[in-house]
């Protein structure tokens, strides 16, 4: 039975029954739905639009549904147009002429948004949960990593020694903005579409007011029209959800890399790597790979709803219904992406030893000498021409800065003294960086520190 073939003289076409149903993918609702229905007929009693005897049989009959799809004794019929469908038919299936009375002055249009609007609110707290976890992780890391010293990189070279507590910090800053992110979302959109019928509100005394506060929204929607066209939400979600997936793809490159026989800088735990079929020395990092590649898919969901969406006149058009299986696989793949990526994360080890080295043999401490020529009254732009020459000496003789002896230095200028060498060792050129936000161990308990008490109160 369709909700609405009163119209209508013939039966749909199967065919085109099946390319406008729904009832696929949008009974991920169905908690959402019943939810959503409740506080319509609990404010539809109040305002004296339903006697409280139907409200209690339509509410218990809703209930009812509830825990029966819950414990698997009800199966959703694919034979229904879509989730909305599915349930009220349930409804008066069970409660009889009660039940017909469940969608008084309401729409599919204001339902749909209703539900589209509880589902993300439910998936924003739920991935914010993850990021959170992301970050109690990578919080972890960096207390335990503020002296662990690896060299720091612009272009893919070695540029300034840092520590890998400063460098995972990093990418606290960026998970902290994506939390942001999904808060102002939540807030922005928290406002209850209900009430609002096809695109013109209804001539029944509803109080919007109410349902709003029984959903748990700031307020209700204050134009008709916008309220079942809005997507803006959804199209923020997924800008939210890519940028997210842009810093998991960032991350995960970097462990690639760092993973590599070159690199050796990290050693991936065996529950999140695989092998090869056919070399058995491999040791792949195909979370990383795969949370790399599935950026891409995220990206996809973005672009696609912007261009849905970028015709559409006002107010409710049935392109809109292409927003839900977009956003499910992108919600998805996130929080799969998210969940995974932590797990690795927080199993893997550092070679310590192989990242100081690689520092030291990548003159990520030149600075550091022409800073000391500075220091010791050599205008700067004399002392680069300088240590530019001791880099060529040292790539000629195949060895560091620390290796050169004191009179090596001395031929190439006679400013140098003993002293040169703890001005170029990397726990010199790392701690003496102590404004907030550089890597010195005093700046980086500070930090560290703030991002206890922000997750901490957040």
């Amino acid at each position: 039975m369709k909700l609405w073939g009163g119209r209508f003289t013939k039966e749909t076409n199967q065919l085109v029954h099946n390319f406008n149903a729904s009832i696929s993918f949008d009974q991920k609702f169905y908690r959402q739905d019943i939810r959503g229905s409740i506080a319509h007929v609990t404010m539809l009693a109040k305002q004296g639009i339903l006697t409280d005897e139907e409200k209690d049989i339509i509410i218990n009959g809703l209930n009812g549904i509830l825990s029966d799809i819950d414990n698997g004794s009800l199966e959703i019929s694919s034979t229904s147009e879509d989730i909305h469908s599915f349930i009220e038919q349930t409804l008066i299936e069970r409660v009889g002429d009660a039940g017909k009375k469940l969608h008084t002055g309401r729409s599919r249009n204001d339902q749909v948004a209703l539900d589209m609007k509880l589902y993300t609110r439910d998936e924003i707290t739920e991935i914010d949960s993850l990021v959170k976890d992301l970050l109690n992780t990578i919080l972890r890391v960096m207390k335990e990593n503020t002296e662990t010293f690896m060299p720091g990189f612009t272009h893919l070279q070695k540029a300034q020694p840092t520590t890998v507590a400063h460098h995972f910090g990093a990418y606290f800053e960026m998970f902290k903005r994506d939390r942001q992110r999904l808060s102002d979302i939540y807030d922005r959109m928290n406002y209850c579409p209900l009430g609002s019928g096809a695109l013109a509100g209804t001539t029944y005394p509803l109080d919007r007011e109410l349902t709003a506060s029984l959903l748990d929204f700031t307020g209700p929607t204050l134009n008709s029209m916008d309220s079942v066209s809005d997507r803006d939400y959804l199209i923020e979600l997924l800008s939210a959800l890519s940028t997210i997936m842009m810093h998991l793809s960032r991350f995960s490159e970097e462990i690639i890399i760092w993973n590599s026989n070159e690199y050796r800088f990290i050693e991936l735990d065996d529950s999140y790597s695989t092998g090869s079929s056919i070399m058995p020395q491999k040791k792949n990092p195909d979370i990383a790979e795969l949370v790399r590649g599935k950026t891409g898919r995220v990206y996809g969901a973005l672009t696609s709803l912007l261009t849905t969406m970028k015709g559409i006149p006002l107010a409710y058009n049935k392109d809109m219904q292409e927003d839900k299986e977009l956003t499910f696989d992108a919600i998805d793949t996130v929080k799969g992406c998210l969940s995974l990526f932590t797990g690795m994360i927080d199993t893997m080890k550092f070679n310590n030893e192989v990242m100081q080295s690689s520092a030291k043999n990548g003159f990520t401490n030149a600075t550091d000498a022409a800073d000391y020529l500075v220091n010791h009254g050599v205008p700067f732009r004399d002392a680069h021409g300088i240590v530019g020459q001791l880099v060529l000496f040292c790539i000629d003789k195949n060895i560091s800065l620390d290796d050169m002896t004191l009179e090596e230095y001395k031929a190439i200028s006679p400013v140098f003294e003993e002293d040169i060498y703890e001005a170029i060792s990397l726990k010199t050129c790392v701690e003496k960086r102590v404004t907030i936000g550089a890597p010195g161990k005093e700046a980086m308990d500070k930090v560290i520190a703030i991002n206890e008490e922000y997750l901490a109160n957040n």
